[in-house]
């Protein structure tokens, strides 16, 4: 599997999680202190989130890292 793949796995996962935690858009950007364009970007598999980034994410969604990096 290629990073790009994996970048858009990833991005899947934390939008059905932001989803099933209800979360808007423009609600989990703000809890994470990020820009709404880079969630989307995130989200879509565009770019490659910083560790930092991803460990707030899993923060806010109550999720473990390794599950949100569980892709395969």
């Amino acid at each position: 599997m290629d990073k790009k793949e994996i970048y858009r796995l990833v991005g899947l996962k934390i939008r059905e999680l932001r989803i099933e935690k209800n979360l808007s858009l423009t609600e989990l950007p703000d809890k994470l202190d990020v820009g709404y364009n880079n969630l989307i970007r995130i989200e879509k598999g565009r770019t490659n989130p910083t560790l930092g980034t991803l460990c707030k994410i899993c923060e806010v969604l109550e999720v473990k890292l390794a599950e949100l990096l569980d892709v395969e």
